[in-house]
């Protein structure tokens, strides 16, 4: 905070901002730790490109939120918020009591 001159609130925003983004990871007891991983794609591509990536088609189930913390290492409140974005952009729809299915494929313009 002091090396920057900014108050404690945008360092916690700014550290969730890089979660989400998949370039820091919160452990507990720890801290804050720069992801090691080679994959520098945020949160949100990489949760759109999982539809490719395990073959979903329209109408298929889309994985829980337990599933996708942990596949990717995210917190449930990044988690929230990428899914979020992926229904406001008509990627996901969400079936109360069931989840969420994919409500269209992804394309260029629906992508980040």
């Amino acid at each position: 905070m002091s090396s920057h001159g900014v108050s404690r609130n945008t360092i916690r925003r700014a550290l969730k901002t890089l979660e989400a983004d998949g370039v820091v990871h919160s452990a507990p007891g720890i801290g804050w730790r720069v992801v090691r991983s080679g994959d520098r794609r945020s949160l949100t591509e990489r949760m759109t490109d999982l539809i490719a990536e395990d073959s979903l088609s329209v109408g298929d189930t889309y994985p829980s939120e337990a599933k996708l913390c942990g596949r990717f290492g995210a917190s449930r409140t990044a988690v929230r918020r990428v899914l979020a974005q992926m229904e406001g952009n008509g990627l996901l729809a969400t079936v109360h009591g069931k989840g969420r299915t994919v409500r269209a494929l992804p394309t260029p313009t629906t992508r980040p």
